[in-house]
């Protein structure tokens, strides 16, 4: 059974004459009829009674118009999802996030997409650190990664820059230097400091350690925390002091004072993607991404 046959069934049924339906269908009535035939034949039971003036539906007539009904209800879903398949506007689509960029850029582009491609499932995945980011994008975990721009492995992903933040320092309330609106970072060589985890596992490590150093000091006692929220929620308990992207300003905790540092220090946040086996649905998405914080609303 062709699905061509069933919209002969149903339109005949529905014009009760075979001139009509063969002119509602644009086929010749002789090739209506004999498909029609065709089709009985194969099913073994008449779906027409025909008469000089009269067309009309048998029992098993109306029993496979009440399936074919249904059918072409189903192919009509299945061609409108296959549309926003191929448009984009349909779809799963898994994002992953480092920690600072769960709290500003993830709630802004989950209520993008909603807004915009209400079709796409969204699964989205905060407070992860760059290598575990990478190794997702390369087996499929995920399709997208806001990510630090340390050098990704050479071949299969692409990195798209977005923004550059600078380091501000993250302290206590009460500390010394929080009522500073100012401070070097040479002042803090004395503290402890709270850091990302060590050995490769968060790109943040390095870039607080390599700070510090061109500052002339390194930093000690070391506290290691995996997740930036765990991070201000030890330097609030006062276990520490730390350097933060700005963009953590926005993770509002008590106790925790942020300040600019005299120096310029900076990490860049980028967009990651493999080079290929991208979804429509997830181009859309990275356009958006990149559309969203090059308009500055997302720095």
């Amino acid at each position: 059974m062709e699905l061509r046959q069933i919209r002969y069934v149903l339109a005949l049924a529905e014009e009760c004459h075979f001139g009509r339906a063969a002119e509602r269908l644009h086929v010749a009535q002789s090739a209506l009829s004999q498909q029609l035939k065709q089709l009985e034949r194969e099913l073994g039971t008449a779906l027409f009674t025909r008469s000089t003036r009269r067309v009309e539906l048998t029992e098993a007539g109306r029993q496979l118009v009440a399936h074919g009904q249904s059918i072409m209800v189903e192919v009509g879903r299945a061609e409108e999802q296959m549309g926003l398949l191929a448009t984009g506007r349909a779809g799963r689509v898994s994002i992953g996030f480092v920690g600072t960029a769960t709290y500003d850029v993830l709630p802004q582009i989950a209520r993008r997409v909603r807004e915009r491609l209400p079709d796409v499932a969204l699964e989205l995945h905060g407070e992860l650190l760059n290598p575990e980011l990478v190794e997702g994008l390369r087996d499929g975990t995920y399709d997208l990664a806001l990510l630090r721009s340390d050098p990704l492995p050479d071949g299969g992903l692409a990195f798209t820059a977005l923004r550059s933040e600078r380091l501000v320092a993250a302290l206590p309330a009460g500390h010394r230097l929080s009522d500073r609106s100012r401070i070097g970072l040479a002042e803090l060589a004395e503290e402890p400091f709270v850091v990302h985890p060590s050995r490769g596992r968060s790109s943040m490590h390095s870039r607080v350690l390599a700070a510090c150093a061109r500052a002339g000091f390194v930093p000690a006692p070391l506290t290691e925390v995996g997740e930036t929220s765990t991070l201000a929620v030890f330097v609030a308990a006062g276990h520490g002091v730390a350097l933060v992207p700005e963009s953590v300003q926005s993770l509002r905790l008590d106790r925790v004072v942020y300040v600019p540092l005299a120096e310029t220090e900076t990490v860049t946040l980028g967009l990651a993607r493999r080079t290929l086996r991208n979804s429509r649905a997830t181009q859309r998405i990275a356009a958006m991404i990149e559309e969203y914080m090059s308009s500055g609303s997302g720095r």
